[in-house]
């Protein structure tokens, strides 16, 4: 009998403390989530008031708006789903790519090796693109026991935008 009752207050103290820590980890999550999101709007309206003041807005200040807008979406697609989009990530990178080479280009008036280099860059991301969708789609994430559950309704709606941004 004392082995069963030791047993039992063991997997319940083991219960409690893995529930603890669930709880820790998931409001690690959603603060870090937040203090990103919070540091993307602050970049992001800190960058635009820098250009107003400035007094012209050039081709390299809207694509840099267009890095904060995809690191944003980014951090929203990731709370509403807590899968990382990759895609969005290589996205970021070909539009830094994009806006390095137009900024180099404008600054320095002639076009060398290293655009070259550069756009080359731009087409193996838009590959690496192109192979995560392929892939996503002919071998869709499955759990082990079959298709993957969705926790709530929810989650399948973010889910079914984050898929119709693809397209």
């Amino acid at each position: 009998m004392k082995d069963n009752l030791a047993e039992r207050a063991r997997e319940r103290m083991h219960g409690l403390a893995e529930s603890l820590g669930n709880l820790l980890m998931e409001a690690f999550h959603y603060l870090a989530l937040f203090a990103i999101g919070a540091i993307t709007a602050w970049a992001a309206v800190m960058a635009f008031l820098g250009m107003l003041e400035k007094g012209h807005i050039t081709v390299d200040d809207i694509l840099l708006l267009f890095i904060y807008l995809e690191l944003a979406a980014m951090v929203g697609i990731y709370f509403k789903t807590n899968h990382m989009p990759i895609r969005f990530m290589i996205y970021v990178a070909i539009t830094a790519l994009t806006r390095l080479m137009i900024s180099d280009i404008s600054h320095n008036h002639k076009p060398d090796m290293g655009v070259v280099m550069v756009s080359g860059a731009i087409l193996l991301l838009a590959i690496a693109i192109f192979v995560v969708r392929f892939a996503s789609s002919r071998f869709p994430a499955v759990q082990a026991g079959g298709a993957r559950k969705k926790a709530n309704p929810a989650d399948e709606a973010a889910e079914r935008d984050y898929a119709q941004s693809d397209d």
